[in-house]
């Protein structure tokens, strides 16, 4: 059939799930609630940080600090908020009270989602009543040809939010995965997400004993993984299904969201990218003395200059460091980071 495609190799053959809506927009803060999980999928990605470990972080931010939750959501000014894990039904309480809060402070028309594998009814109408408008069951594998004896049938039958399986498409699972689908859409879910798979430094042991391959050298997905979910797509033509490439998540979600917070977050003294990531200089030095000296022999305006004490630098306006770095007693260079709270730093280039 025909699919209707998207940027980056991203592909539907019906509406997109309304979560799905605010993340190709950049709108969703990633809201990872506990490493915790019980069901142990060989090829989860979930970096070593995180992984098992009772961590929470909202995008890059890791904090147990509500207010620093809601902060990070209001800088970039989020739409909705997609909680993620681990498993987020591990600590249901803590789901709920971080669903509560979000509602609560920014409206109903915030949109939160939710994936999980726990298929636990109270667990779920507890996420439901606090306020959840969207959840996304990811089964383990071993489930996947015997799906009727789970109670997603009954979860979908008594639920009124939307309903999603969300799972990656495994090149050496096509059947498996077409019986989970096929009893997906014969119970009534709403959609279907088939995610590329990908190596992590989590799971890279898959190359191994899986016997999977990279796509090619540049790419972090599995070969063979986006040839099963057309597969899929193919044969079940009537459903809802979204398969979204490594790619994708990288070029649009990503980007989108990482230009979303930089245009309401960066500072006087960065340059937002096509990319959304931020070029600013930096100096190293007494940092004291050189703000001085920028401010008086050259005239630099205290909003173009930040004493960065986290990374013990001078953070100055590129154009302007760029102008005068070669009449500096300082090492100085320009940057190029992610306007996220990791600050991740892409580049770097001397200036002098």
């Amino acid at each position: 059939m025909k699919f209707e495609r998207m940027d980056c190799g991203s592909v539907h053959n019906g509406p997109l799930a309304e979560g799905c809506k605010h993340c190709v927009e950049g709108g969703k803060m990633v809201l990872f609630i506990t490493g915790r999980c019980d069901t142990g999928c060989y090829y989860c990605p979930v970096g070593l940080s995180k992984k098992g470990k009772d961590v929470i972080y909202a995008n890059e931010l890791c904090t147990r600090n509500k207010s620093e939750i809601i902060e990070e959501a209001e800088s970039m000014d989020a739409t909705g908020t997609g909680i993620t894990g681990g498993d987020p039904l591990i600590n249901t309480e803590r789901t709920v009270d971080a669903i509560r809060m979000l509602k609560e402070h920014f409206g109903k028309e915030h949109h939160i989602h939710l994936y999980t594998s726990t298929m636990d009814m109270e667990k779920i109408s507890a996420v439901v009543e606090a306020g959840l408008d969207e959840i996304r069951f990811h089964p383990p594998l071993k489930l996947w040809n015997h799906m009727e004896d789970t109670p997603l049938a009954e979860i979908v039958r008594n639920l009124t939010i939307d309903v999603g399986i969300e799972v990656p498409a495994l090149p050496d699972h096509r059947d498996e995965l077409d019986a989970l689908i096929s009893f997906a859409e014969s119970i009534g879910i709403d959609f279907v997400n088939l995610n590329e798979l990908e190596f992590s430094e989590s799971n890279w042991d898959m190359m191994d004993k899986y016997e999977y391959d990279l796509v090619d050298e540049l790419s972090s997905a599995v070969k063979g993984s986006e040839d099963v979910a057309h597969y899929i797509m193919d044969k079940h033509p009537d459903l809802a299904i979204h398969y979204c490439s490594s790619t994708f998540k990288d070029g649009v979600q990503l980007r989108n969201r990482l230009l979303r917070k930089a245009n309401h977050s960066a500072k006087e003294y960065e340059v937002i990218t096509e990319e959304g990531t931020v070029i600013k200089g930096v100096l190293y030095g007494d940092l004291e003395t050189a703000k001085k000296l920028l401010s008086e022999d050259y005239d630099v305006p205290d909003e173009l200059m930040f004493i960065d004490t986290e990374r013990n630098r001078l953070d100055v306006a590129p154009w302007v460091l760029e102008e005068i770095a070669e009449e500096l007693p300082y090492k100085c260079y320009e940057v190029e980071e992610y306007p996220t709270a990791d600050r991740l730093e892409v580049e770097r280039a001397p200036l002098n």
